[in-house]
Formats: structure tokens, sequence, C-alpha cells
């Protein structure tokens, strides 16, 4: 069978129609859980409408970013590595240090490790929103909270 641009068209409206904002409270659990929930929602696998190949998945907003927690010797012994694009120029940090100064950026790294490598994969990373506290500026779109 061959796929119309008619079914093609309807097919994509159904994955936009009924997107949820999700929020999801950081303080005390731990960053890989935490991260491998919102990667869930995110591409959409706990809707009865999956598509692999399509974003049908919810916004997610994660916050209380600061107060999430590494579990054993994480804070010295995981690196994490950017460089400037100078010669010479990577840059490595702890990730105990990373939290205290942008706890925001380490959930982001964990949740966009969990998401295709794809532009389907950046396309959905774009529905996270991280905030370091307990304010966000979503209260307009009615998220629902969501356990971890």
């Amino acid at each position: 069978m061959k796929l119309t641009e008619q079914t093609r068209s309807i097919s994509r409206e159904n994955g936009l129609r009924d997107r949820n904002w999700v929020v999801i409270d950081a303080s005390e659990r731990a960053l890989g859980r935490v991260a491998s929930r919102a990667a869930s929602l995110l591409t959409g696998k706990t809707r009865p409408d999956y598509t692999p190949n399509q974003d049908t998945g919810d916004f997610v907003v994660i916050i209380n970013a600061a107060k999430v927690r590494l579990t054993g010797s994480k804070s010295l012994s995981k690196l994490y590595h950017r460089h400037t694009g100078w010669p010479g120029g990577i840059r490595t940090t702890a990730a105990g240090k990373m939290l205290e100064a942008k706890p925001e950026r380490l959930l982001e790294i964990a949740v966009k490790g969990m998401l295709p490598k794809n532009r389907l994969g950046h396309q959905i990373f774009n529905k996270l929103k991280v905030y370091r506290g307990a304010e966000h500026p979503h209260a307009a779109q009615k998220p629902k909270s969501v356990s971890v």
C-alpha cells in the first residue's frame, strides 16, 4: 500500500493534536532516573499513539534541577568534556562542579544522550525546559505533575 500525501498529513495531525505539558520535580531524585523518565515522555513512548518516526511526545518541564542527586562517587569521577574550537581547547569539568555551577546543563546533557541522534532527536530535545528552582514560566499551559 502506498502512502498518499493525505494519509501522511492525517497521521502527522494525530501526533500534533494532543500535546500535553508535564512537570517533573527533580529534588532529591537520582539524575539518571529523572533523565530517563523525561526522555520517555519527550519521545512519546508512554502514549498509545507512539510512532518512532514522528514527534508525538509531550513537552517536559523539569524543576529543582539544583537539587538533583548524584549517586556514588559520580560527583568526583564522572567527567564532562567540551571543546572551545581552538587547538588544545578541550575543557573537562567534574559532575559535582557542574551541578553547582550549571545544574540545568547537567540534566540537558543526560536527557539528550537518551534521545535519537538525528533531526528528529533535535526536534524532540527542543520540547525540554529545565529550571534551577521551583518557579517556571509555563503555568499558562497548565502542566500536570508526573512522579519519577
